[in-house]
């Protein structure tokens, strides 16, 4: 394992749970004034959503926005050959269709739900006629969005910088925060894609990580033993982009 020193966090703020996950809540709505939250839930429907769930698809119409009160979602891109990487994650800190909110009715990306759970479903019709009021809602997107490019930005730094034990930390460590408990369900397939390395090396990785003593991982599920110490072997990426979250969420 590398170590390297953040500046970003305190030791204390890093290892703290993400004051940002407030369980079955979202916490875009949560910033809306009370007033307006209420008209915007009358809105919404509540979803339970499954694994492999699609948010929207690849270069199709998206529908609908998502609003996770639990569970995490995946943004992946797709190459041509058929290969898969992650390039960012969403939980209930923020929502997914972004491309709604700057103006596109759909995306090169694809997002679906890596962990089920709960969310509050909004129609594009309804999400567009939020915006076009220039509300407090509307202001609390632009954040959300401002957040989700900062993360894709280091991930983007991150995975040509740092090794990939440091890599797995961190987004072992996201997941963590968005899933708000000990245990993350993570399969080995979508860890060859969150790392971008082959499926036959993420068994190693993991198993160095293991070794350490940070993590028990079996049949796709992660059990978070040692949180300071994934922190401590993380790079500096996990603590860059906490910051700015809670910076712009507060």
């Amino acid at each position: 394992m590398v170590h390297v020193d953040r500046s970003a966090l305190s030791s204390k703020q890093a290892t703290a749970p993400w004051p940002l996950h407030v369980g079955n809540q979202n916490r875009l709505l949560q910033l809306l004034p009370e007033a307006e939250r209420e008209r915007v839930l009358a809105t919404m429907k509540r979803v339970e959503t499954a694994h492999g769930g699609f948010v929207f698809e690849r270069n199709q119409p998206i529908s609908y926005v998502d609003f996770p009160l639990s569970g995490v979602i995946s943004i992946v891109v797709e190459m041509e050959e058929g290969g898969i990487a992650e390039v960012g994650t969403v939980g209930n800190e923020g929502m997914a269709g972004l491309p709604l909110l700057l103006g596109a009715e759909r995306s090169p990306n694809t997002a679906f739900y890596q962990v089920p759970g709960e969310t509050m479903r909004m129609s594009a019709a309804a999400f567009h006629k939020e915006i076009a009021a220039r509300g407090r809602f509307e202001r609390t997107m632009r954040l959300h969005a401002l957040c989700f490019l900062n993360q894709v930005s280091q991930s983007t730094a991150c995975n040509r910088l740092h090794a990939v034990e440091q890599r797995l930390c961190r987004w072992i460590l996201m997941c963590h925060d968005r899933v708000g408990g000990e245990q993350v369900h993570l399969t080995q397939n979508f860890l060859a894609q969150m790392l971008g390395v082959r499926r036959a090396s993420v068994s190693v990785v993991a198993a160095t990580v293991q070794k350490a003593g940070f993590i028990r991982y079996r049949r796709g599920i992660i059990d978070v033993l040692d949180r300071a110490g994934l922190v401590e072997s993380s790079c500096e990426c996990y603590a860059v982009v906490r910051k700015e979250y809670e910076r712009l969420l507060h």
